[in-house]
């Protein structure tokens, strides 16, 4: 999330109780978690594990609980908590509002744009020329819709991502302060739901369709012309390159990458990242042809299986 206008770091230690050795007149641009940070950004880390790949990100400010060797250009501020500092920031900085009317007064709709009775645009949203949104259709704060978009009763966009901390005590909530942004000629078919970014943006690219019932995680990228199927669930921080096919009901795991041009058959569940302009299935996929020969292989085994029987001497 980019802060406009930026803040001192100074601001950063008030509200959050922390400390730091650093210069306090120094500007944070932007709050993002660890796979999403820019120069200038800050983030935040609470485990050993995670430390070096916090101190080694573009990230310019680190949130953590243990002085550790850093870059000469990082700075580290100290606390207790720092997921629990990190959530303060951003429910200081993007806190939520609650609405006033059925289509917020802060939105901004473009020409031609045409919202069904009984839709919901939350507050900041940006809607471009020449759009239908039908009825029921619930748009988060902050979300930016192309031209030529066409969105089908009853989905969701912009809902907080599925992110959450264990602790002994139960979960802790990782609060969402990202974005959903559809590009243009986009359609979204009916009871779909499209989560926002946890800091950064959950992104739909030019000309792709959804069929119904199909859910986005936080922070995946979907590319341009892609087809996604009806009851596809793809898990967070995905990205599905352009012209991609999903069929019916294919089931995607977090942090995969999806080549250009791959065609997943129906049913199908993807594990690992893989190369495009290929067709898959199976669970886990592979390339259709070897599962169809590993298919009818097994098709065949209780025939082998009943002529090795009779190989075997009699008792």
């Amino acid at each position: 999330m980019d802060l406009q206008p930026s803040i001192s770091l100074k601001t950063i230690t008030d509200i959050t109780g922390a400390t730091t050795e650093s210069d306090t007149d120094l500007q944070v641009t932007g709050l993002n978690e660890i796979h999403m940070v820019r120069k200038g950004d800050l983030t935040f880390v609470d485990h050993p594990k995670y430390y070096a790949k916090a101190v080694n990100s573009k990230a310019t400010y680190i949130i953590i609980n243990k002085i550790v060797d850093c870059p000469e250009d990082k700075v580290l501020i100290l606390h207790s908590d720092p997921f629990a500092a990190y959530v303060e920031l951003v429910k200081k900085f993007r806190p939520f509002e609650p609405a006033v009317s059925t289509v917020s007064p802060s939105a901004e709709i473009g020409e031609g744009t045409v919202i069904q009775p009984n839709a919901f645009v939350g507050n900041h949203v940006k809607i471009g020329k020449n759009c239908l949104i039908h009825a029921n259709v619930c748009i988060y704060d902050h979300t930016v819709i192309g031209d030529n978009v066409i969105i089908h009763s009853g989905t969701i966009l912009g809902a907080d991502a599925y992110y959450f901390q264990r602790k002994p005590e139960g979960y802790r909530k990782f609060e969402s302060c990202g974005r959903v942004v559809i590009s243009n000629n986009v359609e979204i078919g009916a009871l779909c739901s499209i989560d926002k970014g946890v800091s950064g943006d959950t992104f739909i690219g030019t000309g792709t369709k959804f069929d119904n019932h199909v859910q986005v995680g936080h922070d995946t990228y979907i590319g341009n012309n892609c087809l996604i199927g009806s009851h596809c669930a793809i898990a967070g921080v995905t990205r599905i390159e352009d012209d991609v096919i999903l069929w019916g009901k294919v089931v995607i795991n977090k942090d995969l990458v999806i080549g250009k041009g791959a065609i997943i058959l129906a049913t199908s569940g993807v594990d690992k990242s893989i190369e495009g302009g290929k067709t898959y299935f199976g669970i886990p996929v592979e390339e259709a042809r070897k599962k169809w020969r590993e298919l009818a292989a097994l098709r065949m085994l209780p025939s082998v299986l009943s002529e090795l029987r009779k190989l075997l001497p009699k008792e």
